[in-house]
């Protein structure tokens, strides 16, 4: 096809009076919640959660970053707000659109903000209220179209992008179509290294295309480094789109700029140095009242036999995105499963209450996790707890564990320990917290909520794993206890054990143990010191509703010999030194740190 010249519409500009609105409502079958005009909002954060180890926060902008586990397997680029909030013209889902009539072709950019006024339309932005997808729509009331795209998780292909055109015209309509996602990351760029050297990192980019499935990936020539020795990339960032392979597909932003002043693309099946994009080219002709799907479906982290697997898959490009929807939607049920599991499912008669109260449990348990079997203990990992703990303890009882089954029910397992007259074991036992779903904050905004979501191993088996901030992840747990009564226990003894013999906190708590703040002088977020503000009124929660579930448990527990002090490398100093300088209450001591760590 030969470049034709583009219009768009004379002045003059457009501006809409539309007041911002929210409502409960549906999209195709499916509760959500929409804001009408959130353009004339000041720009907001939302977060897309999933049932699996996705994170995924957007900009009501346009901007994005996302990605697996944690910042360092990141889809693209993990930036503070700010930045995420101004990164729409670069970063995250882009589209352009030519609609032709007759000899006219007219250029349509949805969601930009350099075509505001040009035609009449109106924005809304759709959120499933389970959270799993945000959507974006925008009406163009000249051309009689609207355009939607949207972003979900899905646990076997990684994010979705799925974008809708309907012609509310009352006449056909062709229209010319570039959609795709700019700044995607390849496998292998940690964040520390893309927030100091993104550049330098850009001359490792190396994208390339699979012609015959449209499928691409974007991986690095080589591990960015100094050392002499070879550091080969062996994972990459991959991509497809259900639109047919035939469609040109670009892996770079080069063209885009061509396409908008109405020239014709050429497809891209290598680029190297460049910053990752994935754009298909079609075109639609959609009757009256007539509308098209397509998505582009993105991943991390993915070796050479997944990548295999992947071309595969699309040979049958259809009973592909058949399981790229399944997958979506089962990845919702999944989550649905996870918060009831923390009586997050509630119907009222005012529907907004029961959906803010999932939402509620919803992050609760996001941030402490939950008890995803009730009060089933798995005991393989109850002992992989104990050895994490205490080797000779393991080892003397680890026979007698495994005698005890697969699985073994909490009362039973607590009792079986009580009598087995071992005050370490049974302790750990009471200590131990079968829980998963958890992480910190992730929020981009906040240093010291670096997160990492762990919720598989190696060998892709479901792991039993949380991690908090002190204040944060025992005031999620004081809301769990409410469904989880008979984890009182353990969850005090986890408070008390965690606690020094001065009778203060350190800074955060994990499966594995807890952890403090180091001396870090030019860090000016860094500050080691005791948290203990909100110590009391936790514990007095905790023992209050122990108390009342579970009437004399606590008085007994008062003579129990179960109970250690938390060794933490800190020292206070002597009362004439806190009175010369009160702010300066604690030395670190290193020398106790090593000894500590061995």
């Amino acid at each position: 096809m030969t470049d034709r010249p583009l219009s768009i519409r004379s002045l003059p500009l457009h501006h809409s009076e539309d007041p911002v609105s929210g409502e409960l409502t549906e999209l195709d079958g499916e509760p959500v919640y929409r804001i009408g005009n959130p353009d004339r909002m000041t720009p907001f954060f939302v977060s897309v959660v999933s049932a699996s180890d996705h994170w995924l926060f957007v900009s009501s902008t346009g901007g994005l970053t996302a990605g697996r586990r944690n910042a360092d397997h990141a889809l693209f680029p993990y930036d503070p707000v700010d930045r995420i909030h101004e990164s729409s013209t670069h970063t995250g889902s882009r589209t352009v659109l030519r609609v032709v009539r007759g000899d006219d072709r007219l250029l349509w950019e949805p969601f930009s903000a350099c075509g505001l006024g040009l035609y009449r339309t109106s924005r809304n932005l759709y959120k499933h209220v389970h959270g799993t997808s945000l959507i974006f729509e925008e009406v163009n009331h000249d051309l009689g179209l609207l355009f939607r795209t949207g972003w979900s998780a899905t646990e076997r292909f990684g994010f979705e992008k799925r974008s809708t055109l309907e012609n509310r015209g009352d006449a056909p309509v062709k229209v010319e179509i570039l959609d795709g996602v700019q700044n995607l990351l390849p496998s292998g760029i940690a964040e520390a290294f893309q927030s100091r050297f993104s550049v330098l990192g850009d001359a490792y980019k190396d994208a390339q295309l699979h012609p015959a499935t449209g499928v691409a990936t974007w991986a690095l020539s080589s591990i960015p480094g100094d050392s002499t020795e070879p550091a080969e990339a062996l994972r990459a960032t991959v991509g497809w789109s259900t639109v047919d392979p035939s469609a040109p597909r670009l892996l770079s932003s080069e063209q885009l700029e061509h396409f908008r002043r109405g020239g014709e693309v050429e497809a891209e099946t290598r680029i190297l140095g460049r910053r990752g994009a994935y754009f298909v080219r079609h075109d639609l002709r959609l009757g009256a009242g007539e509308r098209r799907e397509w998505s582009i479906a993105l991943d991390v982290d993915q070796g050479p036999s997944q990548v295999v697997e992947l071309r595969r898959l699309l040979t049958d490009r259809a009973a592909a995105e058949s399981a790229l929807r399944e997958d979506v939607a089962e990845g919702g049920r999944l989550l649905a499963h996870i918060v009831a599991s923390a009586d997050g499912l509630q119907h009222t008669a005012d529907t907004l209450i029961s959906v803010h109260h999932f939402a509620n449990v919803l992050f609760n348990v996001m941030r402490g996790g939950t008890f995803e079997s009730g009060y089933r203990i798995d005991v393989d990992d109850l002992l992989d707890f104990l050895h994490g703990f205490h080797r000779p303890l393991h080892a003397r009882h680890e026979a007698a564990i495994r005698a005890l089954g697969s699985e073994v029910d909490l009362p039973g397992l607590r009792e079986w320990a009580a009598a087995q007259g071992d005050v370490d074991l049974e302790r750990l036992v009471v200590e131990y917290l079968p829980i998963s779903f958890s992480r910190r904050h992730g929020d981009p905004s906040r240093p010291w909520n670096r997160f990492s979501i762990e919720l598989r191993g190696d060998d892709g088996e479901r792991i039993l794993a949380y991690e908090g901030n002190w204040r944060d992840i025992f005031q999620n747990w004081e809301a769990l206890c409410l469904s989880f009564p008979e984890y009182l226990d353990g969850v005090t003894g986890k408070f008390l054990n965690a606690t020094t013999a001065d009778g203060y906190n350190p800074y955060r708590v994990t499966r594995d143990g807890f952890d403090w703040e180091r001396p870090a002088p030019d860090e000016p977020w860094a500050n080691i010191g005791y948290w203990g503000d909100h110590q009391l009124i936790y514990l007095a929660k905790l023992l209050e509703w122990s108390r009342a579930h579970h009437p004399g448990r606590l008085e007994s527990g008062l003579r129990a010999d179960r109970f250690v002090y938390a060794d933490v490398p800190y020292q206070l100093r002597r009362y004439p030194a806190l009175l010369d300088a009160p702010r300066a209450a604690i030395d670190f001591d290193h020398e106790r740190e090593e000894a500590i760590e061995a």
